[in-house]
Order: C-alpha cells, then sequence, then structure tokens
C-alpha cells in the first residue's frame, strides 16, 4: 500500500467493538477476527516483537483492511463466528 498512514488509520478508527477482515493485494479474504476495541486490537497488529511466523506472514500480505462495529463484544463473537464459516479464510485455520 502506497502511501498508506498506519497512525492516521488507527488514530481515526473507532474504539467500539467489532469484527475485522484483512485482504491481500487481490482482494481475498485471509483473516478474520472480533475485537473488544478495534483500535487497540488493529494497532497490535504494528507491533510483531513477539508475534508468530503465521502473524508475520498475514502481516506482510495485507494490503486491505474492512472493519464492522458491533453492539456489544458478544454480537461482535456472533459475527465472525458467521464469517469464519461462510468464507473459511486461509489464516483463520
Amino acid at each position: 500500500m502506497t502511501g498508506f498512514d498506519a497512525a492516521s488509520f488507527l488514530r481515526n478508527l473507532t474504539e467500539l467493538p467489532g469484527v475485522y477482515q484483512m485482504y491481500d493485494a487481490s482482494g481475498q479474504l485471509l483473516y478474520v477476527g472480533k475485537a473488544r476495541n478495534l483500535r487497540q486490537r488493529l494497532n497490535s497488529y504494528r507491533h510483531l516483537g513477539h508475534a508468530s511466523r503465521k502473524t508475520v506472514r498475514l502481516v506482510h500480505r495485507i494490503a486491505g483492511i474492512a472493519w464492522e462495529v458491533c453492539p456489544s463484544e458478544p454480537a461482535a463473537l456472533l459475527r465472525e463466528n458467521e464469517l469464519l464459516r461462510t468464507h473459511r479464510p486461509r489464516f483463520n485455520r
């Protein structure tokens, strides 16, 4: 992503619960996750010091991120499960 400003992206991201989807450059869904606080969770991907090799590979493939705000953390968990069952992203296996 040329010109992507992660700090600005995160500063403008909500702190509400929700789900997020990470996509590669071809638009293929790589990963679905849920968060109690979307800003905090997505910010955690910027610091890979103790991350697994799988997480590092995922982060290097991300070309886009979409998110949905949910009314509560349990609602986010239900939505995440729905997306996982429907799409079966590679990095969620």
